[in-house]
C-alpha cells in the first residue's frame, strides 16, 4: 500500500469532492479528505476505509491560511508525501444582478473559490516542488469561460480559478508538477438543486445541454482521476470541460 499515491481533497464532504474521494479510494490510494464539518468528515473517512483505502479526515476551512498550512502538513505527517491534490472546495454565493451585489457577498464567494484555491496551491506546491513530482486539479465550472446573468460573482470567481491554474502550471512545470482544472457543466449535486430550486427551471436549464441531462458527480470524479494520473502526463495548464456539449457552440 505504501506505493499508492497520497491524495488530498478539499471540499470533500459533498458533491464532486465526495465522489472523487470514493473514486480514489476504489483505486486504493491513500486519501486525506477535508472540510469544515467533523462528523460528516469522519463518516466519509470510515466509508473510504471500508473500500480498502487508507483514509483520514482533517478539518480545514480553505479561507484561512493556517488551516490550509496545517492540512497540508498533517497530510505529509500522516503519509510522508503528497502526490495529488484536488481543490474542490467552493460555494455558489448569492445569485443576483450586479446592481444588488455587495462587498460582503463578493468576499463570501471569492474567499472560498479564489483565495481558497490560491492558498491550497501555495501549500501543496510547497511540498510537491521539492519532491519533483505531483499533480494538482482545481475544480472550475462551465462558467469559468462564459458569462451568466445574475451569477456575476460566481462566474468571476471561476474565471479567476482558471487563471490561477494556468499561471501556477507555468511556475510548477520546472519542478515536475502538473496543474490542471476540471470545468463541469450542470452536475446532479446539492449546489445545482439550490440554484435550480424549481423543477421547471431545472428542466429548462438542462434542455440547453445537448445531451439533455445533468452530469453525475461520478463522471466528474473519473475525469479528475484521469487528470491526476500518469495517463495525462503531458497535460498541464489545461482546463478539461465536461458539460454534455454545453460549450460546443
Amino acid at each position: 500500500m505504501d506505493n499508492q499515491p497520497v491524495v488530498l481533497i478539499t471540499g470533500a464532504l459533498t458533491g464532486i469532492g465526495r465522489a472523487t474521494a470514493i473514486a480514489f479510494a476504489r483505486e486504493k490510494a491513500r486519501v486525506v479528505v477535508s472540510g469544515r464539518h467533523v462528523e460528516e468528515g469522519q463518516q466519509l473517512a470510515e466509508e473510504l476505509r471500508s473500500l480498502g483505502a487508507q483514509a483520514e479526515f482533517l478539518q480545514s476551512d480553505v479561507r484561512f491560511e493556517d488551516d490550509v498550512r496545517n492540512l497540508v502538513d498533517g497530510t505529509v505527517a500522516r503519509f510522508g508525501r503528497l502526490d495529488v491534490a484536488v481543490n474542490a472546495a467552493g460555494t455558489e454565493g448569492k445569485w443576483a444582478p450586479v446592481m444588488e451585489q455587495t462587498p460582503e457577498l463578493y468576499a463570501a464567494v471569492f474567499d472560498t473559490n479564489v483565495l481558497g484555491t490560491l492558498l491550497a496551491m501555495k501549500h501543496e506546491l510547497r511540498v510537491m516542488a521539492p519532491q519533483g513530482s505531483g499533480s494538482i486539479v482545481n475544480v472550475s465550472s462551465t462558467m469559468g469561460s462564459r458569462g451568466a446573468a445574475a451569477a456575476s460573482l460566481y462566474v468571476a470567481s471561476k474565471h479567476a480559478v482558471e487563471g490561477l491554474t494556468k499561471s501556477a502550471a507555468l511556475e510548477a512545470a520546472a519542478h515536475g508538477v502538473r496543474v490542471n482544472a476540471l470545468a463541469p457543466g450542470p452536475v446532479e449535486t446539492a449546489m445545482l438543486n439550490r440554484l435550480m430550486d424549481d423543477a421547471g427551471r431545472k428542466a429548462a436549464s438542462l434542455a440547453g445541454v445537448p445531451l439533455k441531462r445533468a452530469g453525475t458527480p461520478e463522471e466528474m470524479a473519473d475525469a479528475i482521476v484521469f487528470l491526476a494520473s500518469p495517463k495525462s502526463s503531458f497535460m498541464t495548464g489545461e482546463v478539461l470541460r465536461i458539460n454534455g456539449g454545453k460549450t460546443a457552440s
